[in-house]
This record gives structure tokens, C-alpha cells and sequence, in this order.
């Protein structure tokens, strides 16, 4: 059995249970659907080639959302900063460690994805 082969703690194991009856599959079933999801994700890399310093990350909805790259910071994140507390480039940079060619290349994509969704 597969789930024999992992030594998880009590308290996972029970909830992992609790989960795979829920959905109405073994724990084994269960066990090896997580790794295969969790495989996929850490697996899945989906670059921006215009826009090098931007990626993909899928988050807890599923949905992928841009990324600057090496930092995890979403490109949300920087427009909200931008338009909501109307910091400049240069100011977003300074508060979250970045250059300003990352945030520039972050409000871009965003602008652009705007215009997209809008028209």
C-alpha cells in the first residue's frame, strides 16, 4: 500500500483520511492525486519571452496569476500599489527591494492585460 510507505504524522494521516472519504476515494487515491497536483505545479513554468522578468504561479484558486520572476510577488500586488496608493515606480522598487525595469516590466503587463480584458 502506498499510504503504508509514508511516515506521516498521526493528525495528517487522520485528516488525509478525513479528505479521501469526503471525495469518496482511498487514501491511496488520495495520496497519490495531491502528488501528482502538487508535481504539476512545481513543475509547471510558463514564461513571459517580451517580458523575462514576469512567470506564472498558480495560486490557492488554481488560477495563474503573473509573477515577478525569483521573487513571488504578484504583478497584482504592484498595480495595486501603484494605482490604488499611487506610488511611483521608483517608490514600489525602494518598498519591496526591486528594480525599477521589474516594476516597470510588472505595470506593462498589467496595462496590458487591462486593455485586454477590456476590450
Amino acid at each position: 500500500m502506498i499510504s503504508d510507505s509514508f511516515n506521516l504524522p498521526p493528525l495528517l494521516r487522520q485528516e488525509a483520511q478525513r479528505c479521501a472519504a469526503s471525495l469518496g476515494v482511498s487514501l491511496e487515491e488520495f495520496i497519490v492525486s495531491a502528488v501528482a497536483e502538487k508535481v504539476e505545479i512545481l513543475t509547471e513554468h510558463h514564461e513571459y519571452p517580451v517580458f523575462p522578468e514576469l512567470t506564472y504561479r498558480r495560486g490557492a484558486s488554481g488560477l495563474a496569476a503573473p509573477v515577478l520572476h525569483g521573487t513571488g510577488l504578484r504583478v497584482q500586488t504592484l498595480a495595486i500599489a501603484s494605482q490604488q496608493w499611487g506610488l511611483s515606480a521608483e517608490q514600489i522598487a525602494a518598498e519591496y527591494d526591486l528594480s525599477e525595469a521589474q516594476v516597470n516590466a510588472a505595470l506593462k503587463v498589467n496595462r496590458l492585460a487591462c486593455f485586454y480584458y477590456l476590450s
